[in-house]
């Protein structure tokens, strides 16, 4: 069996492994990029980013205002009785579909070199410091680097026997894009009894509806439709925004398993990324920026090992492990605490009037699931 050798080897190609691609390939090192899907493709996903990606983001050449990403600048919070509490982002966002980002991540990748391989990898091997990575069509690959981007949940997580894989996730998630009625520079955040919806246009004038429940209230009832009415529509809100808007998929997007469970950015030896390494709570938002963040963390790491600034791969190990927690513990604790606070409702209607009597504690919330602005390259 053939075996082609590369610096570094990147599975999985959404948000976190194609923007990794990008910045080790800028430093001029041979990366393969191995994803099972073709692009593009929908998938569900909040669409918005904070923009303490968008400086990083363009020192890599990618610029999504300039490609038609809607601003954001505003936020819009609703408990699930319809008390509406308005509040400003910090550092703002942009609204942009990942069909679109992907593409563009994708297209940048393949100008600066990167082989990019429609596959399904089998296993991940690991011994005298190279990794073998194989597909499952028994194409087999080599480099000094693999990078796990694989996404929320994957066969390569149950392979490795990751603990989080082990516990059953209560999570379902729905997206639909609309075309209706709604300011550009808003997120919304409008909860309903056991989740919430989040409502924001990307680049084409679409609204992203993207709502997360817990599985086990929606399958008291016969559908996705019913549901919504039932149980969604109980929230002004969102009732109105469905009821006065057209829908542009044929049918809804879902996704259900979604785990909130801690894991470990190093396993196996593999440096983890995006939602692979860990994945906040939707929210409190920002999974993408986190992804892009987790992405410039790794690649400025691995490049460092690569030239020999960290001596060994040990050290790589423990220093991907420490700045990952200091970078973004915080913001998953943070998440999961307000995620657990709002699904009270008893909880959540306390937590609304005090944000009603005391709006600039919103802006504040929002702070300890966002990071500082990244600087460019």
């Amino acid at each position: 069996m053939k075996t082609t050798t590369f610096d570094i080897i990147i599975v999985g190609g959404g948000v976190a492994g194609l923007t990794n691609a990008i910045h080790l390939s800028k430093f001029k090192q041979r990366v393969l990029l191995i994803e099972k899907k073709s692009y593009p493709k929908h998938k569900v996903c909040g669409e918005y980013i904070s923009n303490e990606v968008l400086p990083y983001l363009n020192s890599l050449g990618i610029d999504p205002i300039k490609e038609g990403a809607k601003k954001i600048s505003n936020l819009q919070v609703s408990s699930t009785k319809g008390i509406l509490i308005k509040g400003v982002l910090p550092l703002g966002g942009f609204g942009m579909s990942r069909y679109f980002l992907d593409s563009l991540l994708l297209k940048k990748a393949r100008f600066n070199g990167v082989q990019v391989l429609k596959n399904s990898v089998d296993s991940i091997r690991f011994k005298n410091g190279v990794f073998t990575v194989q597909t499952k069509d028994s194409k087999s690959f080599q480099s000094k680097i693999t990078i796990g981007a694989f996404g929320k949940r994957s066969e390569l997580d149950m392979k490795m026997n990751r603990k989080f894989i082990q516990k059953k996730s209560p999570y379902l998630a729905v997206k639909i894009h609309v075309k209706g009625d709604f300011s550009e520079n808003l997120i919304a955040l409008h909860n309903f009894k056991g989740g919430y919806c989040g409502v924001s246009k990307v680049e084409n004038n679409s609204i992203n509806l993207c709502y997360i429940t817990e599985y086990h209230l929606f399958k008291k009832y016969k559908n996705i439709l019913d549901f919504q009415r039932q149980v969604v529509f109980k929230n002004q809100h969102l009732k109105k925004i469905f009821k006065e808007s057209i829908s542009v998929f044929k049918k809804p997007l879902t996704i259900s398993q979604i785990s909130f469970e801690s894991k470990n950015p190093v396993e196996n030896h593999i440096i983890m990324c995006g939602d692979t390494a860990g994945m906040i709570h939707p929210l409190c938002g920002n999974g993408m920026g986190m992804a892009i963040a987790s992405a410039r963390l790794a690649s400025e790491l691995i490049l460092k090992f690569l030239n020999g600034e960290i001596k060994t791969r040990e050290s790589l190990e423990k220093q991907y492990f420490k700045d990952w927690n200091k970078q973004f513990k915080i913001r998953l604790k943070t998440g999961h605490f307000i995620a657990g606070l709002f699904r009270s409702e008893m909880f959540s209607q306390i937590a609304y009037s005090i944000l009603k009597m005391i709006p600039f504690l919103l802006p504040k919330m929002i702070k300890f699931t966002h990071g500082k602005q990244i600087k460019p390259i």
